[in-house]
């Protein structure tokens, strides 16, 4: 399973439909999940997170000091990930504050898109979009480069 853990709600429907499109592309590859905890302050939203999260599953953060990949390099991710037996995959995006460090080193890897700032529903249909761009690329299917 693929989860998406992120805190606080998307608000506008332009945002909330490119997720829901992006989701259902993704359910045709695997199981999909979005779990929205309450926007609060960092320290609340870790607790929450912490608590949400298991050792078990592949946990990534997103974190704007992590790693950058190509698609490419991330479908190689994923794909490693589900083969060495996490059967789930945990992307974890925090609030306006971020992720604090307690997190951060739960997390199996540390994932950055950029060193831009993206506000919080775009970012979820990008991490969105790049999940199903993975299965695209882990399927041989073509899809716009």
């Amino acid at each position: 399973m693929i989860r998406i853990l992120c805190v606080g709600k998307i608000k506008e429907k332009y945002l909330s439909d490119l997720i829901q499109d992006y989701k259902t592309r993704i359910t045709k590859y695997h199981k999909i999940e979005i779990l929205e905890l309450k926007d609060t302050n960092i320290n609340k939203e870790s607790n929450e997170i912490l608590g949400s999260i298991n050792d078990k599953d592949f946990n990534i953060c997103m974190d704007i000091n992590g790693k950058e990949y190509t698609s490419l390099e991330l479908s190689n991710i994923i794909d490693n990930a589900f083969t060495s037996g996490h059967g789930t995959i945990t992307f974890i995006i925090g609030g306006s504050d971020g992720i604090n460090e307690e997190v951060k080193n739960k997390c199996n890897l540390r994932l950055s898109f950029s060193k831009l700032t993206f506000p919080h529903g775009l970012f979820r249909g990008i991490l969105l979009e790049q999940i199903y761009r993975s299965f695209k690329i882990l399927n041989n299917e073509s899809y716009h480069k």
